[in-house]
């Protein structure tokens, strides 16, 4: 588990050939998901910027105490998706039944969360770095509608989180 300082300390974890992501669906579902924490879909992430970007923006949400979802990490994937529809951006980014890449992101996690975290997740844990490796691009481009025009110009990362920040302008 990695940790980034966004105004206030996030830690993210990627895991891969995960098995129960059955239960943490529906865990999440019926809020008695322990330690809470935001569940992406690893496979429409080609790089740790976009996801630092969704969560900076959900905690200045936070802090203007203008969350569009329920709780600061259900926003994380709310603000990674690009789309402007809660239920679609939380089946399209957040986790499903059959979801075998994870990465999950989890505010201010003391110790104990991190240890109770890593057993939550029926998988392995692996760096970060792997991220781009394993993305999905042909689903990224198809989800976030970017063009070869613009990959030609701009990384997918750059694409996605223009997407992002500029989401709330459009």
């Amino acid at each position: 588990m990695k940790e980034f300082d966004l105004g206030g300390r996030l830690s993210l974890a990627l895991f891969a050939d995960v098995t129960n992501s059955k239960e943490l669906l529906q865990a999440m579902q019926e809020g008695r998901l322990k330690p809470e924490v935001a569940l992406l879909n690893a496979s429409l992430i080609p790089d740790v910027f976009p996801v630092l970007v969704a969560a900076h923006k959900a905690f200045l949400a936070k802090a203007r105490e203008s969350l569009t979802t329920r709780t600061l990490h259900s926003e994380v994937v709310y603000n990674y998706s690009g789309s402007k529809h809660i239920t679609e951006s939380l089946k399209r980014c957040g986790v499903s039944d059959g979801t075998t890449y994870i990465l999950a992101a989890r505010f201010d996690a003391s110790p104990d969360e991190v240890k109770s975290l890593e057993k939550l997740i029926n998988g392995k844990e692996i760096g970060l770095e792997e991220l781009e490796g394993r993305a999905n691009l042909t689903q990224i481009q198809k989800h976030y509608k970017i063009s070869s025009t613009e990959l030609g110009i701009s990384s997918i990362a750059d694409a996605i989180t223009c997407r992002i920040a500029a989401r709330d302008a459009l």
